[in-house]
């Protein structure tokens, strides 16, 4: 075989492993997002309250959010395809046993089985993604696909939950992720290369748990906001002891001999400014999906399959967006590309928040505008930050930097998501979304 034939096979290789992880990350999220739409339908078979709901819409995300730094650990102390197999059979498991649930208790520990197999999934994939791209500018082009691919789960989930609970059964919307998990489990030998483990690391238990239920209880005590006062104890207990936890996770880990999270890896300015980014405009997407989705359905009668479909130029406008940021990467710098990007996700938010809740406005000149500039600017924030976020990472760190990247993408909206409901309504939050975008803009922009 000559070098010519050697360096196509190779770069074959490469495109099949990014496609197949590819693939699983949007399937995670996809799952994550899928729920929202046949919630009513799910509450009315088991006759579920507000509550109930609100708990099974969190759950995959309460465990993917709080497993996630040591999902990441996992991933580099035994190896990324290693860790991604375990996670991939576990995620299956779950998505196996939720369409067959026979009442509330089952799918709702179905959602949390597949928010922990997520959680070891994520970072395992970004782990294995370094090693099938060992140069570093090859990695680089590949995560500012990468960075985009969230939201594109995110807004496949919504709008495939739609036409699926208008065909059938809400049960049916786990199939995709089923399918996906059961072929990657098959292609993972074949296509994606094996990871060295960090075979002189330690896990640092104490710090995982302490992380772990720090988010989790911190993050449910923010969920539950929707239905509670701030001031219950049914919403301080929980924030109350998570914030307790991760200020002792901090100290633990400032003794630990081989900490979950390194203290330097967030002193990087451009890194925790990235971070903040990808938060805000998932807070973005998410906020503009529950938001815009409960106005369609209650103030305009809309079906969910009408729902679904106007989120098709949504859809479009991300693709094109995620496309077009390589080479503006490429040209200007990821800086720069996030900036850009979370000005124009602003943007669509502003037009939103003034013209798109209105009940008798005309979708096409009212909500459409919004719906294009959002996205747009979504996928090239994700472009830029996924990219600066993983900048300058050691290989044997890549685990951990998805686990970080992965926390900030479900933990930022979460946490942001409860404080704009404090407004008290659709616009005020869509407006004050934007505002934070537009500061995050600013920010990255003055980034040295």
């Amino acid at each position: 075989m000559t070098a010519t034939d050697a360096a196509r096979v190779a770069a074959v290789r490469q495109r099949c492993a990014f496609v197949l992880l590819g693939s699983v990350q949007t399937t995670l999220i996809f799952t994550l997002a899928s729920i929202a739409v046949p919630l009513p339908a799910i509450g009315r078979e088991f006759g579920l309250q507000r509550a109930d709901l609100i708990l099974l819409s969190a759950a995959y995300g309460l465990t993917f959010a709080g497993l996630l730094l040591f999902g990441g650990r996992l991933a580099d102390r035994y190896g990324g395809r290693r860790a991604l197999t375990a996670g991939l059979v576990l995620f299956a498991a779950a998505l196996a046993v939720a369409p067959l649930a026979p009442g509330f208790g089952t799918l709702l520990a179905a959602r949390f089985a597949q928010g922990a197999g997520a959680a070891l999934i994520a970072p395992a994939a970004m782990a294995v993604l370094r090693a099938a791209f060992p140069s570093s500018a090859a990695y680089g082009r590949a995560m500012v696909t990468w960075g985009g691919l969230s939201v594109l789960g995110a807004t496949a989930g919504n709008l495939l939950s739609g036409v699926i609970s208008a065909l059938s059964s809400w049960r049916w919307t786990f199939a995709v992720p089923l399918v996906v998990a059961l072929a990657a489990l098959a292609l993972t030998p074949r296509l994606l290369p094996d990871t060295t483990p960090s075979r002189g690391r330690t896990l640092d238990l104490t710090g995982a748990l302490l992380a772990t239920a720090g988010i989790t209880l911190a993050s449910y005590g923010l969920v539950v906001t929707d239905t509670r006062p701030w001031s219950s104890a049914g919403v301080l207990v929980p924030l109350l002891a998570g914030a307790a936890l991760l200020v002792a996770f901090r100290y633990a880990e400032r003794r630990a001999r081989d900490p979950l999270l390194p203290p330097r890896f967030l002193f990087d300015r451009r890194r925790a400014l990235a971070l903040a980014a990808i938060a805000l405009s998932a807070c973005g997407t998410a906020m503009t999906f529950v938001v815009l989705s409960l106005h369609l359905q209650q103030a305009r009668d809309w079906s969910p399959l009408q729902t679904s479909a106007a989120f098709v130029p949504f859809a479009v406008a991300l693709i094109a967006s995620g496309r077009a940021a390589g080479p503006l990467i490429g040209r200007y710098g990821a800086r720069s590309v996030t900036a850009a990007g979370l000005g124009t996700g602003a943007a669509g938010l502003a037009l939103l928040a003034l013209t798109g809740t209105g009940a008798h406005i005309p979708y096409g000149y009212g909500l459409l505008p919004g719906l294009v500039l959002l996205p747009a600017g979504t996928a090239a924030s994700f472009a830029g930050a996924a990219v600066l976020a993983t900048e300058g990472v050691p290989q044997q760190q890549t685990g951990l930097a998805g686990g970080v990247l992965n926390t900030a993408m479900e933990a930022g909206p979460t946490v942001l998501f409860a404080i704009l409901l404090t407004l008290g309504s659709d616009a005020s939050s869509l407006a004050a979304t934007g505002a934070a975008l537009a500061a995050a803009a600013l920010l990255n922009h003055r980034i040295k």
